[in-house]
């Protein structure tokens, strides 16, 4: 256990709507070890991303709160830390890449002030327009003198997501949140910004919870994959493992939507229906309305699922890893 920076136990999130509290994460447990990289997967909508919120405290609305659990980041729990103890943490050992750049960088500052912005939040001590100019070379900004004056319009996308990166390096924080930190960017960008996190682990040996709903981004990065269904971890495993034996049906209807360049099918899948309302959540397993293999048990009891690294929430694992669930769907 002496190597887990971040132990995240039996988290709940809510948000306060008119008819009472909504849980969006319910019940996770995950952690993340010392300069790994481990990825939280999922369709948009089941949680990912309030996940995250969590973690740092800082939600996108006031109506949202952890309502219970323990985030145990290093040896401490962030939710017995009070808000001044809580900011010293935030920036300086946590850090967070955010989905779209443009949404989180200030327009009306420089992108040297912003690089510049977690050093004078945290009192650093050196020279912080060298310890800038250091950090947009380290992450591969162009002539790091003039774009330091720029302002974020100014710049690519791909230069705004580097601005951003450099930012939240700049203390160099033990781990690093990164949400959908692609998603905005073309592909030839988004394969640098990814080369150019991995290289960032190697050099400092930061731990990276990287959040996307992008299999292949997990593929090329993760050591460790955590899949989350409506609020719900249904399934975690090494990313070798997920790949090559995945075991619930959530996970192989997510790997047999994938496209891939080796696949000689010309047939698009997609998972039949949609992420259930958490407003109305199935009785039983909350994949049940979508699931082939689904029994009476499935719709009626909540799956369990031991809280450990090789993990599932299904109630007919072995039916689902002996059969071609999902092709067997489509020639039905």
């Amino acid at each position: 256990m002496n190597d887990i920076i971040l132990d995240v136990r039996n988290l709940v999130t809510e948000i306060r709507q008119r008819r009472g509290w909504l849980r969006v994460v319910d019940d996770m447990s995950f952690n993340v070890r010392r300069g790994e990289i481990v990825g939280l997967v999922g369709e948009s909508g089941c949680g990912k991303s309030m996940t995250a919120f969590s973690l740092m405290q800082l939600f996108p609305t006031p109506a949202a709160r952890v309502a219970s659990g323990e985030i145990i980041f290093d040896n401490r729990d962030l939710l017995k830390l009070d808000a001044r103890a809580l900011r010293a943490v935030r920036g300086a050992q946590i850090a967070m890449i955010f989905q779209d750049p443009a949404t989180f960088l200030d327009p009306l500052m420089t992108l040297g002030n912003q690089i510049a912005e977690p050093l004078r939040a945290h009192n650093f001590a050196g020279d912080v327009q060298a310890r800038t100019r250091e950090l947009a070379a380290q992450t591969g900004l162009p002539d790091p003198d003039l774009i330091a004056q720029r302002y974020p319009h100014q710049v690519s996308g791909g230069q705004k997501q580097r601005a951003l990166i450099a930012s939240a390096m700049a203390c160099a924080p033990k781990l690093l949140i990164a949400d959908e930190p692609t998603t905005a960017l073309d592909v030839t960008v988004q394969a640098q910004i990814l080369d150019l996190m991995r290289d960032l682990r190697d050099q400092t040996g930061a731990a990276i919870l990287l959040i996307t709903h992008d299999l292949g981004v997990i593929a090329e990065m993760c050591d460790r994959v955590y899949v989350m269904y409506a609020g719900k971890i249904v399934e975690a495993h090494t990313t070798r493992d997920l790949f090559h034996a995945p075991r619930h049906p959530y996970t192989q209807g997510l790997l047999r939507s994938t496209v891939s360049l080796e696949s000689a099918t010309t047939d698009l899948f997609a998972i039949p229906g949609t992420v259930p309302n958490l407003n109305d959540l199935p009785r039983g397993c909350r994949f049940a309305p979508r699931c082939p293999i689904v029994s009476a048990q499935c719709a009626n009891e909540p799956p369990f699922v031991a809280q450990d690294e090789r993990a599932v929430a299904c109630w007919n694992v072995e039916r689902a890893r002996a059969e071609e669930i999902w092709r067997l769907e489509i020639r039905d």
